[in-house]
């Protein structure tokens, strides 16, 4: 197994706040995530920042050799909680985060199964030789939209409500989080990004680009490449996990 990350604020944007860490507890074990700030440029980056860290730290602390049916997903949640708790917290106490969330989306890869927990409008994909699939589901005003026929998937790229999202971890003392459980086996990849490179780029193209595409270590590069070649009008963030 592999992985590599990339992060980059864009064309646009001055300030990155978007956050990504991984994390190796050992050769077939880890633990990745990426959040997606928001609250304006005084707290975008300070909630991303603390959600991961709490989040990685909560899983690092739970952490054991053998786990049991239903522990990976009970631990991923307990982290996502307490990381919505530390940033709910900190917009209370402090003026100039008032209003500050970010997206949450993690995996953890143990014993060739991977658990996805998902907040927000942050993605990730499981891509193989025949194909790619979005696991996650975007908690956004568009995903909403899409799903009661109202727009296409095409149309909800551009349409200018596609920002907002329904869900955030730190916007209200409580949050529910999504799980995803997804065996895995020699040669599937994952994708984690936020919506910098899933609103610029096709399904299609992070397909090639991860599947067909040469040198794997450099595939979260070209990736990026492309965003910023199309204006990247937001920060980007990509991590790739290939078994």
């Amino acid at each position: 197994m592999q992985v590599w990350g990339l992060t980059d604020p864009g064309m646009v944007r001055q300030q990155n706040q978007d956050c990504y860490d991984i994390v190796w507890f050992n050769e077939e074990c880890l633990l990745a995530v990426v959040c997606d700030g928001m609250g304006g440029a005084k707290s975008g980056n300070i909630a991303s920042r603390l959600a991961v860290d709490v989040f990685v730290e909560e899983v690092r602390r739970g952490m054991k050799p053998v786990f049991k049916e239903g522990e990976i997903p009970a631990l991923l949640r307990g982290a996502a909680e307490l990381a919505n708790t530390a940033v709910y917290e900190q917009a209370q106490v402090n003026q100039d985060f008032s209003g500050m969330g970010t997206t949450l989306v993690g995996v953890f890869v143990y014993d060739s199964t991977a658990t996805v927990i998902n907040v927000g409008d942050s993605r990730l994909y499981f891509m193989d030789c025949s194909g790619i699939e979005l696991v996650t589901t975007d908690h956004s005003l568009v995903e909403l939209m899409v799903q009661r026929g109202e727009l296409t998937r095409e149309v909800a790229k551009v349409h200018p409500g596609k920002n907002l999202i329904t869900r955030a971890i730190g916007t209200e003392a409580k949050v529910e989080a999504d799980i995803f459980v997804r065996p895995l086996k020699k040669d599937d990849n994952l994708v984690l990004c936020t919506d910098g490179l899933s609103n610029v780029l096709a399904d299609q193209e992070i397909l090639f680009e991860v599947v067909h595409g040469v040198h794997k270590e450099n595939c979260c590069r070209r990736l990026l490449d492309i965003a910023i070649n199309r204006g990247a009008p937001d920060n980007v963030t990509v991590v790739l996990i290939t078994v």
